[in-house]
């Protein structure tokens, strides 16, 4: 789905970002947690489209989990 990003958050500890996603209310989505870098380059993604004011293309599992994302 085409979605704003209204924020974005991650810690220090492995593979935990997160984003807040506008389309239906979905509220904070955790980045889906299989690979260190595919969580930090999913995050990228989110965060250029926050900085940038576009919207993302994001693709949850059925856990509601941010799978994918791009611009």
């Amino acid at each position: 789905m085409w979605t704003v990003i209204n924020q974005t958050f991650a810690t220090p500890q492995d593979k935990n970002a997160w984003a807040h996603i506008a389309a239906d209310n979905l509220g904070w989505r955790k980045v889906q947690p299989n690979a260190a870098d595919g969580v930090t380059n999913t995050f990228l993604v989110l965060v250029a489209a926050k900085a940038s004011g576009k919207q993302a293309n994001v693709v949850l599992n059925a856990s509601n989990e941010i799978t994918q994302a791009y611009l």
